[in-house]
């Protein structure tokens, strides 16, 4: 879409009112010049939530969610930034202004809405042919044998297609050529409608925006063998890039930090219908980045449960492999034989409090699918010598030795190679840029000092990106934005004054020229020792 102009993003965000952007989801009292309140992004008992209304920034000291207002209305109403800027234009009534766009970017802006508006009105025909026609009754039999409420479907959209050409007919009427609906999926080569006569399951992303159609196999004489089909890859439609579900869980994953992933569309609508309404599913395949990329946006926490037959283990397995890489903790939560989520939705709660961890399911797995029990010594060496040293990987370490009857030894990796006092030494320098960072985020009247110091003062790499945005050296990236709300937080919580930031910029000083010592060349080092014993005076330690 074409992009908003600058002035207009900074009229809607100085329009905004922070303090009432965020009641509309908590609600808050005054603590001081700042606001306090209980997480909208997590159940807790006692206030941890704080706003800065002048600066109108954002940080939970519980779950660690935090950012400006933008930030705000995109996690909690599931927008863009484009979309959060507008939302806050319409909400503060700022007119805004929109840069300049090629005609072919245009076209393209324009198809896409067009494409996506036919998809949405396709759902909605869909719907009503489902519930509104006695060609619906035995589906809606067949969902009420399932299980599955009208209230809980009706809520995921789902639908049920009269194929032939009815949907073609009805969209030309409202103006949609035939290309269109072809470039939606919408329609076979014959020009009829690609789900005839099936179960639909509207297939939406984070936002809610209708990108295609999951379609079940209702009659055995339907030309389509696969029991399930989904629409065509396509203009908008990409199968490994869609969490069926997360639209509708989106809220509840943030909140209780953790998504529960299963494999199809009856078990997300189960669970969600007892209650669990942080299910959603991976597609009926192996997670893929792209989903595990829309799932990190709200949590680093994963339970997944997926059929208890080998093509769910394989797929299981090469998901959870891939969500380890990229960071997630990743739980399992496994089902009798035969069983799916769907029919174990009751209760399922206590299961997830039941999962193993992935480290203690991989090993438990290599050793019952091993051929040997040497195989199997292999195989639990190699996994456990990839882990991050801690409680979990000795205790399942002690597991496998009395699995296999073989003491197994940890072989740390790399980065496991620091010592406790290598780490606490990291820890504490961590901790002084940051600390040294919120104190000019709390007292801009520090930056002029910020500005001497150059990059490689600080080791971490966000922290020398803050840097250069408090110094006008770089923009704010999205991640920059979180960092300023925590620090800004902390920085009140911690009672750091404008004295005491000065110190803190000092020691850095103190710290990189202590480096440039331990390098420099002999006609140096004078030089750095009296600037280093300045320095030091200055803090006010012993010299």
């Amino acid at each position: 879409m074409p992009r908003i102009k600058e002035d207009s993003v900074r009229a809607a965000v100085d329009a905004s009112d922070m303090v009432e952007v965020v009641s509309g989801r908590t609600q808050l009292r005054k603590a001081g010049a700042r606001y306090t309140g209980r997480c909208p992004f997590h159940d807790e008992r006692t206030p941890s939530f704080s706003v800065n209304p002048q600066d109108k920034l954002f940080y939970c000291f519980g779950c660690g969610k935090g950012g400006d207002v933008i930030t705000f209305v995109r996690e909690t109403e599931q927008l863009d930034f484009a979309g959060a800027v507008e939302w806050l234009a319409e909400r503060f009534r700022v007119p805004l202004e929109y840069e300049e766009v090629s005609p072919q970017f245009e076209a393209s802006r324009k198809r896409r809405d067009r494409l996506l508006a036919v998809l949405d009105q396709a759902a909605a025909f869909y719907e009503r042919h489902l519930w509104e026609t006695a060609a619906g009754a035995p589906v809606r039999a067949y969902l009420a044998e399932r299980g599955l409420g009208e209230k809980g479907c009706r809520d995921f959209r789902l639908g049920l297609s009269p194929g032939g050409a009815v949907l073609a007919q009805k969209a030309r009427a409202r103006g949609y050529a035939h290309e269109e609906l072809v470039g939606a999926g919408l329609l076979n080569r014959r020009g009829n409608d690609y789900f005839a006569g099936r179960l639909i399951f509207p297939l939406a992303d984070a936002r809610g925006r209708v990108l295609g159609f999951g379609a079940r196999r209702l009659h055995e004489d339907d030309p389509i063998r696969a029991k399930y089909v989904n629409s065509p890859e396509g203009e908008l439609f990409r199968k490994g890039s869609i969490v069926y579900g997360l639209d509708r869980a989106r809220n509840s994953v943030a909140k209780e930090d953790r998504a529960v992933v299963v494999e199809g569309y009856t078990d997300v609508l189960a669970l969600h219908q007892a209650g669990l309404h942080s299910a959603a599913a991976s597609m009926g395949t192996a997670l893929t980045a792209p989903q595990l990329k829309e799932l990190r946006r709200l949590t680093r926490r994963l339970f997944l449960c997926f059929d208890a037959d080998a093509a769910g283990e394989a797929a299981m397995l090469r998901g959870m492999e891939l969500a380890v890489k990229e960071g997630f903790d990743v739980r399992v939560v496994t089902l009798p034989a035969g069983l799916d989520p769907a029919d174990a939705a009751d209760g399922f709660e206590k299961r997830l409090q039941e999962a193993e961890g992935y480290l203690a399911y991989r090993v438990r797995l290599e050793i019952e699918r091993a051929r040997s029990r040497q195989d199997a010594f292999g195989r639990v060496q190699e996994i456990l010598a990839q882990a991050r040293a801690g409680p979990e990987r000795e205790e399942v370490a002690r597991y496998a030795s009395d699995r296999l009857g073989v003491p197994v030894r940890l072989a740390a990796g790399d980065a496991e190679q620091l010592t406790k006092v290598q780490r606490r030494v990291l820890d504490a320098g961590e901790r002084l840029e940051r600390d040294a960072l919120a104190g000019c985020v709390a007292h801009r009247e520090l930056i002029p000092l910020l500005a001497e110091l150059a990059p490689e003062h600080f080791d971490a790499d966000i922290h020398q990106h803050l840097r250069a945005y408090l110094v006008g050296e770089e923009p704010a990236t999205r991640d920059v934005v979180e960092l300023l709300a925590e620090l800004d937080a902390r920085a009140a919580a911690e009672g750091i004054d404008v004295e005491t930031g000065k110190q803190l910029l000092l020691k850095l000083r103190e710290r990189q020229i202590r480096r440039e010592l331990a390098d420099a060349a002999p006609e140096r080092i004078g030089e750095l020792q009296m600037a280093l014993t300045r320095i030091r005076a200055a803090v006010g330690e012993p010299i």
